[in-house]
């Protein structure tokens, strides 16, 4: 059996899957799966876009930084993070220091064809949500290109597939896996 030694953090964008293929991940592990997003929505008792509309995104990130920080401390497990948790140079050194950061890579088309029918992206709620992905996905790119390592996503990976892909990715780190994953 594998032992997962450090938290994998999965990064990308929304809709690459971090929820998806990181609960498949855990599962096929033996570990907990956490997702940083729900930990910040019991902590405030809110939705994520109500804390953006009442409170503001710097508040929001504040709050996410604080998350992080106290899950990457506890046991090691997989964590979904935010869309834009990656960008933060704090978040990132924080992963860095005690987990690993996994990029799931998808295309915008991708992307759209997974979001677009989706009410919870406080993001995308604008005159254009397409073009406002592509714009946050083209800002977002440099940062999680910083990733300790990069799965890519395909329309023709189904979620299984994709938690292997990133077993065999996570296998060349015998700092965070050790052992046969099943």
């Amino acid at each position: 059996m594998a032992r997962l030694k450090k938290t994998v953090a999965m990064v990308g964008m929304m809709g690459a899957g971090k929820t998806a293929v990181g609960t498949a991940l855990a599962t096929a592990l033996g570990v907990p799966f956490v997702d940083s997003d729900e930990e910040i929505v019991r902590a405030a008792s809110r939705s994520i876009a109500e804390i953006f509309e009442r409170d503001g995104e710097p508040f929001f990130r504040a709050r996410e930084t604080e998350v992080l920080a106290r899950l990457l401390r506890g046991p090691a497990c997989i964590l979904s993070t935010g869309g834009g948790a990656y960008l933060s140079e704090t978040n990132r050194q924080l992963i860095s220091d005690t987990g690993v950061a996994v990029w799931l890579r998808a295309d915008v088309d991708l992307l759209w064809s997974r979001v677009r029918h989706k009410t919870t992206r406080p993001l995308l709620r604008t005159a254009n949500p397409r073009e406002t992905l592509r714009a946050l996905y083209e800002a977002r790119v440099p940062s999680y290109a910083k990733a300790d390592l990069t799965v890519d996503s395909s329309p023709d990976l189904s979620i299984e597939d994709m938690a292997t892909q990133v077993i065999q990715a996570l296998r060349t780190r015998p700092d965070v896996l050790e052992g046969e994953a099943l």
